[in-house]
């Protein structure tokens, strides 16, 4: 059995998963890396990160639980503290920690 030619160097892969993690468009990471964009998108998928954009706003939806504790680390809580937040409106969330980044 013939050895297949790596695609992505393990340092390829973890570079593409933390820029991703970090917010940075696939696109630009695709362009950094000197890849096309839906390999970068197969490979994050491959590795379990990728987040399909949703259909009806184009962008990426952030889980509410990443919300709660991106939050939670911005006021220096555990994020256990603000578990219930949870519960609040997606978009309530998303402008709290939008506001907490700024």
């Amino acid at each position: 059995m013939e050895n297949k030619a790596q695609n992505y160097t393990p340092e390829q892969t973890q570079l593409i998963v933390e820029q991703y993690k970090s917010g940075t468009p696939v696109e630009q990471i695709a362009e950094m890396i000197g890849k096309t964009t839906r390999s970068v998108v197969a490979k994050l998928s491959r590795e379990g990160v990728y987040v399909a954009k949703s259909k009806s706003t184009g962008g990426v939806r952030v889980k509410k639980s990443d919300l709660v504790e991106r939050i939670a680390n911005r006021v220096g809580v555990p994020s256990e503290v603000f578990e219930s937040l949870e519960k609040a409106n997606h978009e309530v969330l998303e402008h709290l920690a939008a506001k907490l980044d700024a």
